[in-house]
């Protein structure tokens, strides 16, 4: 009687052992294809994740070049406007000053044109040559015997570069004029009439090398007053001066 009960027993043991394994094996079984979705689903996931991050990278980096962009835009229109201001500016101030001296030469008395010499310059050069001072030797060898003068100093530039530099760049050459015939000549400050009228009153085609080169000029003008009662000044020496 008790072997039968042990042999029931480990019948018993037997079998639910291999119940058991057989559950394992299903549980395995039915799980397994649950597992690898699930595995695949990070893994798309990730891929997702990944493409999503992508797209957000690209999409910032246009964004920040767009902006760059309107704000170089914005930039550059700034300093349109700001030259053209400038520009608008020195072109006025251009015509004040021949209309000042416009109106100096008619508040005087009666004053007529005696005699004139033109030198011309270098591209962007301000300085004299030495044939630019035999020339205003000559023009100078006139001013002895002229009464009550006064001389209009005009420089000028060609149509190239912006507005406001061929001003200042006309300005430095009527100024060097008037340096050589004031140091070497004795001439005084008051007899000079400065305009430095840059590239707006051309004397030459601006689209050829000679009239390039004719509008890079200064212009000195003698006018005197025929109506003065003064006496004509002393002639003056070619060699004085520095």
């Amino acid at each position: 009687m008790h072997r039968f009960g042990f042999f029931w027993m480990a019948a018993s043991l037997v079998v639910t052992g291999a119940t058991g394994c057989a559950t394992k094996n299903y549980v395995r079984t039915q799980t397994a294809p649950i597992v690898e979705h699930t595995d695949q689903l990070d893994q798309k996931t990730q891929a997702n994740n990944a493409k999503i991050h992508d797209v957000d990278t690209r999409a910032q980096a246009g964004i920040s070049k767009a902006q760059s962009s309107a704000d170089e835009a914005t930039q550059n229109a700034q300093n349109a406007t700001n030259a053209a201001g400038q520009a608008n500016t020195a072109a006025n101030d251009a015509v004040h000053r021949a209309d000042s001296l416009d109106a100096v030469v008619k508040g005087l008395d009666q004053y007529r044109h005696v005699a004139d010499v033109t030198v011309t310059f270098g591209f962007d050069k301000a300085n004299l040559t030495a044939d630019d001072k035999e020339q205003l030797d000559g023009f100078a060898a006139q001013l002895g015997g002229a009464k009550s003068y006064i001389l209009e100093v005009t420089g000028g530039t060609d149509s190239t570069g912006p507005a406001q530099y061929n001003y200042d760049l006309s300005q430095r050459r009527a100024d060097s004029v008037v340096q050589y015939l004031a140091s070497k000549y004795g001439v005084a400050p008051h007899r000079f009439y400065l305009i430095g009228i840059g590239k707006d009153m051309q004397v030459g085609d601006n689209t050829t090398r000679e009239g390039r080169q004719a509008n890079r000029r200064v212009q000195v003008q003698l006018l005197s007053n025929t109506n003065s009662t003064q006496q004509a000044p002393a002639p003056v020496n070619p060699g004085s001066g520095r």
